[in-house]
């Protein structure tokens, strides 16, 4: 066991550590709050994304025992071909997503969901197109 004489250079010394840091990083603060930041002005821009098709597409749910297990998206141009279709199923509870290429001539893509979603009174089906 150690007398009170042989712990009080290291109390001493670990205070003074302490001080030191706790000085050090009260100065850091100070500097960091007066460092000015401003701008002479705000940029912003705008550009044009182009779409393939600004038509309608026909939207069908395939089902398997009361779940919606893929979307068959049809109407798609050639234009889109190539490109990549993401769809995204929602109920409110449960929703899933998948993707799917579409054929070079467009027509009718398949997207097959990573898990099934019920069906209910409300569900909402959301299509983008990536691409081509």
């Amino acid at each position: 066991m150690r007398s009170p004489a042989d712990t009080r250079p290291a109390v001493i010394w670990r205070r003074t550590v302490g001080l030191g840091f706790l000085t050090a990083v009260c100065a850091v603060v100070g500097f960091a709050a007066s460092v000015s930041v401003s701008s002479e002005s705000l940029g912003a821009s705008s550009i044009s994304v182009p779409r393939c098709t600004a038509a309608g597409l026909s939207v069908l749910q395939n089902l398997t025992a009361g779940n919606v297990v893929s979307v068959t998206v049809s109407s798609l141009p050639a234009a889109c071909g190539g490109a990549t279709l993401q769809v995204t199923v929602n109920n409110g509870l449960t929703n899933s997503s998948g993707s799917a290429a579409i054929a070079a001539g467009g027509g009718a893509t398949t997207v097959t969901l990573t898990v099934p979603v019920a069906v209910t009174a409300s569900e909402q089906t959301d299509l983008v197109v990536v691409g081509p």
